[in-house]
């Protein structure tokens, strides 16, 4: 074997140990009845809307190398899908199974004949039958230029080997100018033999920048570089925003050339460094076999028996994918692109990138505590980081750029669900001063949820969503906090972990937006729109993982909550609203397809119900996963989609991060044994499993009686056999018992919820009355007609309250002294109903004049205008009302026209309008 030294090293481990570890991997290969990596498909989620990609990498390498099929478009986010028939290139970076595009990094395509730099003149139709992707491994037949093309990787190389027919133009393409917008970008040839360069570029990422080396196994005849598409064969080197280049080469038939591309997000040196290390000399088929040797010792962590070969390909590709991201993101140097895009030095541990963190710190960052305890603390140490050198813990990190995209400051959980694991290697104070920080600042809504103890529709999109999982951060945060003593903290957060009941609605009993001190009207928890996250009403409003026994006293017991669970699955109401492309894989209203779902079915088990959990479970498992390409119901979301898949398949899942209980689901396999990092191995086992006998009849816990449906992450970790007794008909004795469920509940420093502020309308003709509602509650109400914060020395709320004049009603909930809610305001507006409305032009079919409506048009309300009152959503429609009568001195209103959104605008006595090319003038 040739020299092999630091082929897939992190930058703390020792390059002898690595190669040690392969040359064990490789000879024990033959004594396997089975390899693991055998059972990978790439192509699994590559269809439909998974989003996955099936080139080339190494567990959580830096480059994926991978074709690029699609260059636009939700299903191109990776790059490609199965569902083409052409490929641009192959680039070396790629996402797996997320919502957005980035990434395509460094295309290099072979052509035959004369050279071109244009991408719809060097693509190659190709046949899925001469396509073949495995671990580490992706090879396609080019029907263009009559070449096979060939990838493996080892963690910062990208490999290629390439086939030609005999030509005299046998030639590879660089282009840098494709897919993503580029900001700037730098080609140079060193020699016959190599080339370096950076990419520059702005999509999802504002600002991301790749170094490469790339080197030849043959030296080139002839080359070219193209400045905005204009070709110059004289020089070697050039800078701009479109650059490409082209190399040409000699071949006879059959000849094979090979490239090494390396990356670095550092600098030049840094990526010829990555490639002299990992890839030192030419050995394809030894890199080839490395990298599938590498999955397979990868993919040894879990290891699964019986079940059918379908199951293992979907339970095998799904680890594959688990594996794939985060992204090492540091030199074998040890120098990596911080947050602050400026460049450091660490030995501590592994820079990684991409976190898509709303997806995976539900069952994926879980999953990690489990099989993978040194990368863990690597994550959060690179968390850190990132709240060192930027300022906030990341929300979705991608090459060291915040996108902050999604909701939810979810680097929380991931750092409490370690801390309470006993995963706590890294600076624990810190990372509590990190939480807090991030739960402290004033954007996506947490300034109204901290002042409001829940976030008002009208103040922030997204409101039902948002309040929900802030409350949950805020209980992992207590969670450390009181682990650490420190009782003041944890009493302020456990107090805001209780939010969530500010916008339960015990009439309907969802969780329901409100406005203007009230609930939304209409509403229908059937639609999708601006006050849920890719959701609607069902798939939120069984989210508070962390206060389960407190959502059932909201919805009366547990029977009530469970009929209500009963028909999330069976309903036959259809979803409606807007955007519902993420919306997928649906049972009832339950959307596997995303991630608001996920804990749902084993909620029953909280319910004292976990059979029911068990044929869930079981239905999903065995209907919203297969192997052939469309095998996903939703994105793949960077290993979420594939992590439930698998913490579900051994039999329990991790419904509350920030806890050290798994509620037991059903197992998939006969047998799966995890082989742990201390060196112990728990196992799962289940006799008479089968697609009919999935629930379990009895349990034993290293051969003792078990009864709970639920078991702790100290269970797992010590090693040992959890067995299953599995029959066709459920035994609704076992694990039912109130002492053998699990449980989330908060019982201490309880809150009083807010009062709801109920009126059909906000406008004032003549007169309204206006009720407050306590719901059963048998606290006092106290309100203020001035604005002023009422307390109990205000009036109190007997009767409903008319009102005739523009008027702010603000009420609380009162207890005693110490025991009161967050006060809710409700604006209420005299209008002058004989105003006198001219408008001069034809603008808009939807404009209306005079009247009670007064004017009606797609305007979206700027936050200036809510000097004059601010109405905000109403139904599906994002509504703003206001009184440019209480605003001085108006001359200018820009308008911006979407459809099926509308804004009431009341005018003062005789306006008229003119028009204008970007607004409206008076």
């Amino acid at each position: 074997m040739k020299k092999l030294s630091n082929l897939l090293s992190g930058p703390i481990l020792c390059s002898a140990l690595i190669a040690i570890s392969t040359i064990f991997i490789w000879s024990c290969q033959t004594k396997m009845k089975y390899r693991f990596a055998d059972y990978v498909d790439p192509f699994i989620g590559t269809d439909a809307h998974g989003h996955t990609y099936p080139g080339a990498s190494v567990p959580f390498g830096m480059v994926q190398l991978s074709p690029d099929t699609r260059l636009h478009g939700w299903d191109g986010t990776s790059g490609y899908h199965y569902s083409d028939s052409i490929i641009y290139g192959f680039t070396h970076t790629a996402l797996s199974g997320t919502g957005v595009g980035d990434y395509g990094d460094i295309l290099i395509m072979p052509s035959v004949g004369t050279p071109t730099i244009f991408n719809n003149e060097y693509l190659s139709p190709f046949k899925k039958s001469n396509e073949i992707a495995k671990a580490g491994y992706y090879s396609v037949f080019l029907d263009k230029p009559n070449v096979l093309a060939e990838m493996t990787t080892t963690t910062r190389v990208g490999y290629h080997r390439y086939t030609f027919p005999e030509s005299t133009e046998s030639n590879l393409i660089i282009d840098l100018f494709h897919r993503d917008k580029v900001l700037d970008s730098k080609i140079e040839f060193i020699s016959n033999t190599e080339i370096s360069g950076y990419r520059r570029s702005s999509n999802w990422a504002d600002d991301m920048i790749w170094y490469f080396n790339i080197k030849f196994s043959k030296p080139f005849k002839s080359k070219g570089i193209a400045i905005n598409d204009s070709l110059n064969n004289d020089i070697n080197y050039a800078v701009g925003q479109n650059i490409k280049a082209y190399v040409c080469f000699d071949t006879y038939k059959n000849e094979q050339i090979e490239v090494k591309v390396s990356l670095s997000p550092v600098d030049n040196q840094g990526a010829l460094n990555n490639r002299l290390t990992e890839i030192p000399e030419w050995n394809f088929d030894d890199i080839k076999e490395i990298a599938f040797n590498t999955w397979n010792k990868e993919l040894s962590k879990i290891e699964v028996k019986g079940g059918s070969n379908e199951q293992k390909r979907i339970f095998y590709t799904a680890l594959y994918h688990a594996f794939l991201q985060p992204n090492t993101y540091i030199d074998v140097d040890n120098r990596y692109r911080a947050i602050d895009k400026k460049i450091y030095t660490t030995s501590d541990y592994t820079n990684y990138t991409v976190f898509s963190l709303w997806d995976t710190y539900r069952t994926w960052h879980p999953l990690m505590t489990i099989i993978d305890q040194k990368r863990t603390i690597d994550f959060i140490k690179v968390m850190l980081d990132i709240y060192s050198k930027g300022g906030l813990l990341p929300i979705w990190e991608l090459a060291a750029n915040e996108t902050y995209c999604m909701i939810g400051n979810h680097a929380i959980s991931v750092i409490a669900d370690a801390y309470i694991k006993g995963i706590d290697s890294f600076d624990t104070q810190k990372a509590l001063e990190a939480m807090i920080n991030s739960t402290s600042k004033d954007h996506f809504g947490l300034k109204a949820y901290r002042e409001n103890g829940y976030i008002p529709g009208d103040l922030e999109h997204e409101s039902i969503s948002k309040t929900l999982e802030y409350a949950y951060n805020d209980w992992c945060i207590a969670q450390v906090a009181k682990k650490m003593k420190r009782e003041d903290i944890y009493k302020e957060y456990i107090t805001r972990a209780q939010y969530y009941k500010n916008i339960f609605d015990p009439n309907t009993r969802f969780m329901r937006p409100k406005l203007n001190g009230g609930w939304l009207e209409p509403f229908d928890p059937t639609t999708v729109d601006w006050h849920y996250t890719e959701a609607n009403s069902w798939q939120y409003s069984f989210y508070v993982p962390h206060d389960i026994s407190g959502l059932i006293n909201l919805h009366g017991g547990k029977t009530q909550l469970s009929e209500l669970i009963d028909e999330l699955f069976k309903t036959d109401q259809k979803i409606t609203g807007r955007d519902m492309k993420d919306i997928t894989g649906l049972i009832g209203q339950y959307a596997h397809g995303n991630e608001p779902s996920h804990h749902m079915a084993y909620l029953y088990s909280f319910l004292n119900q976990p059979w029911k959990t068990q044929a869930m479970v079981r239905q999903i498992m065995d209907n919203l996963y297969s192997d052939k390409p469309d095998g996903l119901s939703g994105n793949e979301d960077c290993g979420q989609m594939s992590a439930w898949l698998i913490m579900s398949s051994m039999g329990f899942y991790p419904v509350t991060p920030g806890s050290p209980v798994y509620t037991i689901g059903t197992p998939w396999f006969p047998e799966i044994k995890i082989n742990l990092e201390n060196n112990k191995v728990f196992k799962i086992t289940a006799d008479n499993l089968s697609n009919k006998k999935y629930y379990i009849q009895s349990a034993t816990l290293n051969n003792k009686k078990y009864s709970k449906s639920y078991i702790t992450h100290s269970d797992i970790m010590n090693g040992g056999e959890l067995h299953f007794n599995m029959g066709k008909k459920p035994n609704k004795l076992w694990g039912s018992g109130d002492d053998d469920i699990p449980k989330t509940e908060i019982n201490e420093h309880l809150i009083v919820t807010v009062p709801v502020i109920e009126t059909q309308d906000n406008r004032i003709r003549e007169s309204i009355y206006v009720k407050i509602n306590n719901y059963g509650s048998k606290n006092k109400i106290f309100y203020t007609l001035d604005t002023s914060k009422p307390n109990k020395h205000s009036f109190e709320y007997n009767n409903p309250i008319k009102i005739d004049k523009t008027t702010t009603i603000t009420a609380i909930s009162y207890l005693n002294d110490t025991m009161y809610s967050f006060p809710v305001k409700a604006n209420f507006y005299k209008i002058d109903i004989d105003r006198k409305i001219n408008i001069l032009f034809k603008w808009n079919k939807n404009y209306h004049a005079g009247g009670e409506e007064g004017l009606i048009d797609g305007i979206r309300g700027a936050t200036n205008w809510r000097l004059g009152g601010w109405q905000g959503y109403q139904g599906t429609d994002f509504i703003a009302i206001v009184d440019l009568g209480k605003i001085k001195d108006i001359s200018y209103i820009g308008a911006g026209f979407i459809q099926d959104i509308r804004s009431w605008i009341w005018m003062p006595k005789d306006v008229t309008f003119y028009s204008s090319n970007d607004g409206i003038n008076f």
